[in-house]
C-alpha cells in the first residue's frame, strides 16, 4: 500500500492551526511539515479545507435492544452514518447484567467488533451495588473500559443504585481505580412524585413537565455532594438545561472537579417541537426545554464550561417513533451522530462565536483525553492514528432525510440549513468516504483501550 500525501489543508488542532502536509504510512500519521515531496505517494488535495482530526462521538446507542425492540441503526449503520458525518471513533455503552461487568463488556466488545466499520471504546453500565463490584471494577479496567456509567432515573426498570451509602461507596472505589464515573442525572423522586399527582394527559407536550429540569438541577446536586465526600470526579451526560447548568456551577465553586457533556438538540431544539402530528419524533430523556435553555447552554459551550459535545445517539425509527403520542410508551431517543460537526461548526461560522480550535477540542481532543484515547486519537501529531476528515469550510446545506444516512429515515434537524460539511474521512489512514460515497469495511472497526 503506498503512503498517503494530504497537501494543502489548514490543520487545526486545539492550540494552533497551520497550513502543511501530512504524510501517512499504514495506519499512522508519520510526518507534518509545510511542504513535504515523497515519491509514489498517492496525493491528495486538499486546498481550501480544513483538516481536522477524526470526531469522536463520546455517547451512543447503536444497536440497542430496549422495550421489547432494537434501535434501527445497528453497529453497521451507525458506522456508516457516522463515516458521513466525520466521526472515526464512538463511545458506546455496555448494560449490567448485575452478575459480571467485564464479561457484559467483553459480550459488547465481541459483538460490535464483527460489524463496525470505525473504531469504539465502552462505557459500561453499573446498575447495583455487590459485594463482587470492587473485583468486577478492576476486571474492567484490565479490559480497557475506563468509565462507568450511572443513573439517578429508571429506578422502574432496575437501573437506579438507590442507596446514598451504596452510591458513595461505587463513587470511592472507582476513585481509587482511576475509573471514570459518569451520569445520567434526573431525580427519580421529583418525577415520581410529579407522575403521581399529574392530572394532565401524557402527550409529548407535557413530557418537558413530566421531567422538569429541576429533577436535573436535584440529581446534579445530589450526586455532586457525594462526589466531593469521595473526593472523586464526575462527568455529566447530556446536561440539559439552565438549571442543571447553575448546579454545576456552584459544585465547581466548591472544588468538585467536573466535566460536562451536551447535545445539538438541547442546544438548538426546544420545547416547541413537541407539539403537532410529529411530537413524537422529538421524544427524548432528559426532554427538550425552553429558548432561554437552548441559549444558557450555547454561551456556556462557548464560554468553555461544557467540555464535551456528544450526540446521545439512540435511534429508533420514524415509524416506531410515531407508533405512540404517550410519552410513556414512545420509544425515547433520536439519531445525531452524522449531524454533530455541521451543527457546531455552525456556531464557529456565526461570527466567531466558536473558534475552530474549540470546535475539534469539543469534538476530538478532549473527548480522547477525558477517556483516555489520547494520544492515539483526537489529535494530528506525528505517530497517532491517522484519523482525519478534510472538512469544506464552506459548504452550505440543508439537513434533512434526505441528506443524512440514519436508518431511522428521519433527522430531528430537518430543515436546518448548517454551514460546512465533511467530505473525506479517514480511519487509520483508510478512506472510510468520499466523494459522498461509504466505502467502510464491516468489521474493520478496532476496540480501543482507554489507558486513563
Amino acid at each position: 500500500m503506498s503512503n498517503i500525501l494530504i497537501q494543502n489543508g489548514l490543520l487545526i488542532d486545539t492550540e494552533w492551526k497551520r497550513r502543511a502536509d501530512i504524510l501517512i504510512s499504514g495506519s499512522k500519521i508519520i510526518k507534518i511539515a509545510p511542504h513535504i515531496n515523497e515519491e509514489g505517494a498517492k496525493i491528495v488535495h486538499a486546498d481550501g479545507m480544513l483538516v481536522l482530526p477524526g470526531l469522536i462521538d463520546a455517547h451512543t446507542h447503536y444497536h440497542l435492544i430496549s422495550r421489547g425492540t432494537v434501535t434501527a441503526d445497528s453497529f453497521r449503520e451507525g458506522s456508516r452514518l457516522a463515516a458521513f458525518g466525520g466521526v472515526t471513533t464512538v463511545i458506546d455503552f455496555a448494560d449490567d447484567d448485575k452478575k459480571n461487568l467485564a464479561q457484559c463488556s467483553r459480550d459488547r466488545i465481541s459483538a460490535m467488533s464483527k460489524e463496525m466499520s470505525i473504531d469504539f471504546s465502552l462505557h459500561q453500565g453499573v446498575y447495583g451495588y455487590r459485594e463482587s463490584l470492587k473485583e468486577e471494577l478492576e476486571e474492567l479496567k484490565k479490559l480497557g473500559v475506563g468509565t462507568i456509567k450511572l443513573f439517578t432515573t429508571y429506578k422502574n426498570v432496575g437501573y437506579l443504585v438507590e442507596n446514598r451509602d451504596e452510591l458513595k461507596s461505587i463513587f470511592s472505589m472507582c476513585g481509587e481505580l482511576g475509573l471514570m464515573i459518569s451520569i445520567h442525572c434526573e431525580d427519580d423522586k421529583t418525577i415520581e412524585e410529579i407522575s403521581n399527582s399529574w392530572k394532565g394527559d401524557f402527550s409529548p407536550s407535557s413530557h418537558p413537565d413530566l421531567r422538569p429540569s429541576i429533577a436535573e438541577a436535584r440529581a446534579i446536586e445530589y450526586v455532586g455532594s457525594i462526589a466531593l465526600e469521595a473526593n472523586v470526579g464526575l462527568y455529566i451526560v447530556h446536561l440539559s438545561s439552565k438549571e442543571g447548568l447553575e448546579v454545576v456551577r456552584s459544585l465547581r465553586d466548591r472544588g468538585l472537579k467536573i466535566i460536562v457533556e451536551t447535545t445539538p438538540h438541547y442546544l438548538f431544539l426546544d420545547r416547541s417541537k413537541l407539539e403537532g402530528e410529529f411530537a413524537s419524533l422529538y421524544v427524548m430523556t432528559p426532554p427538550l426545554r425552553t429558548k432561554a435553555d437552548n441559549e444558557a447552554l450555547q454561551e456556556a459551550l462557548c464560554n468553555g464550561e461544557i467540555q464535551v459535545v456528544a450526540s446521545d445517539h439512540c435511534a429508533f425509527t420514524y415509524e416506531q417513533k410515531l407508533r405512540s403520542s404517550d410519552t410513556r410508551t414512545i420509544y425515547p431517543g433520536i439519531p445525531g451522530t452524522e449531524e454533530i460537526l455541521p451543527l457546531i461548526y455552525s456556531l464557529v461560522a456565526q461570527g466567531e462565536r466558536l473558534t475552530v480550535n474549540e470546535l475539534v477540542n469539543l469534538l476530538s481532543t478532549g473527548p480522547a483525553k477525558y477517556f483516555g484515547l489520547y494520544p492515539q486519537k483526537g489529535v494530528l501529531r506525528e505517530g497517532s492514528d491517522a484519523d482525519i476528515v478534510i472538512f469544506n469550510p464552506d459548504y452550505l446545506w440543508t439537513l434533512s432525510r434526505e441528506t443524512t444516512h440514519s436508518a431511522s429515515l428521519y433527522t430531528p434537524y430537518e430543515g436546518i440549513n448548517v454551514q460546512g460539511k465533511a467530505v473525506m474521512t479517514y480511519l487509520r489512514g483508510r478512506l472510510i468516504m468520499g466523494d459522498n460515497m461509504y466505502l467502510g469495511i464491516d468489521g474493520d472497526g478496532r476496540f480501543v483501550k482507554a489507558t486513563r
